[in-house]
């Protein structure tokens, strides 16, 4: 296996051990809520197998985190993929940009993110091109 990918396999193992550990499940209960045997998480949890999509889909389920967050640690999503409240925000035809910005501010300081830049966002004249 080449070594970026054993690399993805430990750093993925050892995020889904921390996201156990902070929901204080043991391996046994994690593998009987997300309904995959227990030698098998141990051994994702270690780097040793690769999930496949499915099992990684089940795996949040039973930590209660999204799949996709998974997904891309495992390098079976781009990082880049916008889906969910940000997406549904950003496309609501209903709501005026100034609305979409107040939204997504409200939301960003909850997850302690910044908003992602809309590509081709009209920039009013006289306002530089960086964000605000």
């Amino acid at each position: 296996m080449p070594r970026e990918t054993t690399d993805r396999l430990a750093e993925l193992g050892a995020f889904i051990r921390e996201q156990r550990e902070n929901a204080r499940l043991s391996v046994r209960r994690l593998s009987e809520l997300a309904e995959v045997s227990n030698p098998y998480l141990s051994q994702i949890e270690r780097g040793l197998r690769r999930p496949s999509a499915e099992i990684l889909q089940q795996i949040a389920k039973g930590l209660k985190i999204s799949a996709e967050t998974l997904y891309v640690r495992a390098g079976i999503l781009d990082p880049r993929h916008r889906e969910g409240l940000e997406d549904a925000i950003l496309h609501d035809h209903r709501m005026t940009r100034a609305q979409k910005e107040a939204m997504l501010g409200v939301y960003h300081s909850f997850v302690g993110t910044p908003p992602p830049e809309e590509p081709g966002d009209p920039v009013p004249e006289g306002e530089p091109k960086t964000r605000r």
